[in-house]
């Protein structure tokens, strides 16, 4: 009781994080306690200096108190499955994306890991009506950067979905500067 906890920077990687016995005793909203970025709903993002409330522990303590994840590469190789609107984009577009080296760019948040490099040329001018996203869509907005969208992916906002990395597990941790190639099945 009454401890006070500094988190550094993380040495690996982009994000860490803290979890107590019984958690954060914040008031949920819709059923969540996190900050949703992108509505604002929720509770305020944390802050330096920030007194959270905590939860009644309840059990036995957990056998782990510090866990170690994993080095972070400084390059990625994405798994990329085109579609579903790949015919969007011109067949130099796909090739470019397939063949060529992307960095994630400081923009980047938990929403999505924005991409820059080579710009994807689309074969179709114009906008979509907003569509739903999965975990992993690869959207192409106006500039031709792609966009990968992580865990608080939105719907589309009009722009096309070349296509979904299977895993974005890797870009969760990806700082800015890391480089990103993709390939598919066909590659």
């Amino acid at each position: 009781a009454g401890a006070v906890v500094r988190i550094g920077p993380a040495r690996s990687g982009l994000r860490t994080w803290l979890a107590v016995a019984g958690g954060i005793a914040v008031p949920p909203v819709l059923g969540s306690r996190s900050t949703d970025t992108l509505s604002g709903l929720g509770p305020p993002p944390l802050r330096d200096g920030d007194t959270l409330p905590l939860g009644d522990p309840g059990g036995d303590p957990a056998p782990v108190d510090v866990t170690v994840g994993p080095p972070t590469p400084a390059a990625l190789r994405l798994r990329l499955r085109l579609g579903p609107r790949d015919d969007w984009f011109t067949p130099a577009a796909l090739d470019r994306l397939l063949g060529t080296a992307y960095t994630v760019s400081p923009v980047s948040n938990r929403v999505g890991a924005r991409l820059t490099g080579a710009p994807l040329p689309r074969a179709v001018a114009g906008e979509l009506p907003s569509e739903g996203l999965v975990l992993g869509a690869v959207q192409v907005p106006a500039d031709g950067q792609p966009l990968i969208f992580l865990a608080d992916h939105p719907t589309t906002g009009g722009y096309p979905v070349v296509g979904v990395v299977d895993d974005v597990t890797p870009l969760a941790q990806a700082r800015p500067g890391t480089t990103v190639t993709f390939h598919g099945p066909q590659r």
